[in-house]
């Protein structure tokens, strides 16, 4: 069987949030994550309910296919005060 996506089938997304904090040194940290969110939207909300907590959040999502090891570029969802760059 294969684990090809059929046409007219939806990819499957990898959708996260990451919170950071700073360190003594001023360096961000994560705090916490990549947590695997359902949908974007939850993550949205998600990201949203930690901005208070953390110096920075984000969330994003990107296509992904882990089985064949196929990757899209990620796309921000909700980001907020600090957080690195994304690679």
């Amino acid at each position: 069987m294969s684990d090809h996506i059929l046409p007219g089938q939806k990819k499957p997304k990898l959708i996260v949030v990451v919170a950071f904090d700073r360190g003594q040194d001023g360096e961000l940290f994560p705090a916490f994550g990549p947590a695997d969110q359902q949908s974007e939207e939850r993550a949205i909300r998600t990201g949203q309910a930690l901005a208070g907590k953390h110096v920075g959040v984000i969330a994003w999502s990107r296509d992904a296919d882990p089985a064949i090891g196929d990757y899209g570029p990620p796309t921000v969802l909700f980001t907020c005060r600090d957080v690195p760059d994304m690679e």
